[in-house]
């Protein structure tokens, strides 16, 4: 196709999901192993729960020092929710959220838009933006060094770019996890990862790979997102309870295609497994948590 502008109508191809498991999963690019999590209505719900999280956890939309983007790209943007809720708070702002799946929805504020991209492709953007924004992409996203360096080359003179992202290995403050069915599953998350080119623990190397690809004051925090409500405090218990459920509510569609197509199990190996996975997710006596990181650089005037 000869792209002659920086986007060109979607055929109907790319809403026609496919279906696996007794999942839908997104048809744009499906064969190429981009994205191994669905896009149901589950999915969809569960996705807009992860977004509450985030916003309880971080505190805000983002934490990079923006002022008043003119452009923003919100990459990987998914239910489109953050988007939405940035172009609201943002009315001056144009926003564009891409993701391989449309699933967002039809009305929106008039300054937030969508369209279906891999980022991984060559981006072709016509105008550059001032704000870059992802989350989430660790299993999206097989080379956040090159990704880096494509917002380096869309963005403004002292533009901002955010990521923000889990550390997918399991963090544990005592040896309660230890053996457990929970832990065995998580090193089984992050091998299958692997095996399909993504790195599980790709965000601890994000502050670094940001400074590598010309970008300044660049900032590393980092959160820690108790498994449920195992830890001591009303507000960590809340967020433990929310997690909780996000992972419940997410562990079908996080293992199933992996755990067949990467491992080799059947269907009603996986099933049978995360019965005891499940159990000892609402274990309180399992005292895990995962490390958020939200990663941020401006390029330089």
């Amino acid at each position: 196709m000869d792209r002659a502008s920086s986007s060109v109508s979607a055929t109907s191809s790319v809403f026609a999901f496919v279906e696996e498991f007794g999942r839908t999963y997104h048809a744009y690019k499906e064969g190429e192993g981009k994205y191994f999590m669905p896009n149901d209505i589950p999915e969809q719900e569960r996705l807009d729960l992860q977004h509450s999280i985030a916003l309880r956890l971080f505190g805000s939309l983002a934490l990079a020092p923006i002022k008043d983007p003119k452009r923003v790209l919100d990459i990987g943007t998914g239910t489109g929710i953050w988007a939405i809720e940035f172009a609201t708070e943002h009315p001056e702002s144009e926003v564009l959220g891409t993701d391989l799946s449309p699933i967002q929805p039809d009305y929106v504020p008039p300054n937030c838009h969508f369209e279906i991209d891999d980022v991984e492709d060559e981006w072709v953007f016509s105008t550059p933006f001032d704000f870059i924004h992802s989350r989430y992409m660790i299993g999206a996203i097989r080379d956040f060094s090159k990704t880096f360096a494509s917002c380096y080359a869309n963005l403004v003179p002292g533009g901002w770019i955010e990521f923000q992202d889990y550390y997918a290995e399991f963090q544990c403050v005592d040896d309660s996890m230890r053996g457990t069915a929970l832990e065995r599953w998580n090193n089984l998350l992050v091998d299958g990862m692997a095996k399909m080119g993504k790195n599980g623990r790709a965000v601890a190397k994000f502050k670094r790979q940001m400074v590598e690809a010309g970008f300044v004051d660049v900032v590393e925090t980092k959160f820690a997102l108790p498994g449920n409500p195992w830890a001591k405090g009303r507000e960590e218990k809340v967020l433990g309870t929310m997690q909780m459920t996000n992972i419940l509510d997410g562990l079908h569609g996080m293992t199933v295609q992996l755990f067949v197509k990467m491992h080799g199990w059947s269907v009603e190996e996986v099933e049978v497994f995360l019965v005891d996975v499940r159990k000892d997710l609402k274990d309180r006596n399992i005292h895990f948590y995962y490390i958020m990181m939200s990663v941020y650089g401006r390029k330089p005037e």
